[in-house]
């Protein structure tokens, strides 16, 4: 039995549905870049660098991956940055926040063993196991560990998405953008950051519950009881 052959999408003929076929496409396009343009207009003042950022007692590091049990570059990078600004005296505390979702499988404790080795203290490095995307992370950080204000570290394509969530959630957010070099995994971040703003829009419209949630850890106001 010989299969049909797909024919080639028809377009209009005349004027009219040219117009509409136009008009349709130009819509999509609109509605496509919307969430995008929401992010920009919300963290349009909130970007910062590590030399002018405010002094906040809390920075929050998003996971990126990890290489043999190791932060990947692009993690590595967020907590050379976190770390920095540790030394300098514009944090107190780190929120490293990330997946544990299996066994094998540990971004914050392998985000804290970095920190210590770069001279945060352990006492002043909190941990949130179940930061599974960026919208659990910024309203953990609220809900569970108490932080009402933050410097969020994470790279350049990222990080306006992760302020936009994080004011959504009740977190006062500056964010700083770690400068990458522009390889596959860039362009590849970039191009997802894309589809990415628009789950954002519907999770600051819904506020959707994290994937866990459970009772408020004390972890950072401990922390930063212990500095004062």
């Amino acid at each position: 039995m010989r299969r049909p052959k797909l024919g080639r999408p028809r377009l209009p003929r005349t004027r009219a549905g040219q117009r509409r076929l136009v008009q349709a496409v130009m819509a999509g396009c609109v509605l496509a870049l919307l969430p995008a343009t929401w992010m920009y207009v919300v963290t349009g003042d909130r970007l910062r660098t590590t030399a002018d950022v405010p002094r906040t007692d809390v920075a929050v590091v998003f996971g990126a991956g990890l290489w043999d049990g190791e932060p990947s570059p692009y993690l590595a990078h967020r907590l050379d940055a976190a770390a920095e600004l540790y030394r300098a005296g514009r944090i107190k505390v780190v929120l490293v926040t990330g997946d544990n979702s299996r066994e094998d499988y540990d971004e914050p404790d392998a985000m804290r063993t970095y920190l210590t080795r770069h001279g945060v203290p352990d006492a002043h490095i909190v941990s949130d196991y179940a930061g599974f995307d960026t919208w659990d992370s910024c309203v953990r950080a609220r809900k569970i560990f108490g932080v009402d204000e933050a410097v969020l570290i994470s790279q350049g394509f990222h990080i306006r998405r992760a302020v936009a969530l994080c004011e959504e959630a009740g977190v006062a957010s500056y964010g700083v953008g770690v400068q990458d070099k522009h390889d596959v995994t860039w362009y590849y971040g970039g191009t997802r950051e894309i589809l990415a703003a628009g789950k954002a829009a519907l999770d600051a419209v819904f506020e959707p519950d994290p994937h866990f949630l459970g009772r408020r850890e004390p972890g950072v106001a401990k922390a930063l009881a212990g500095q004062r």
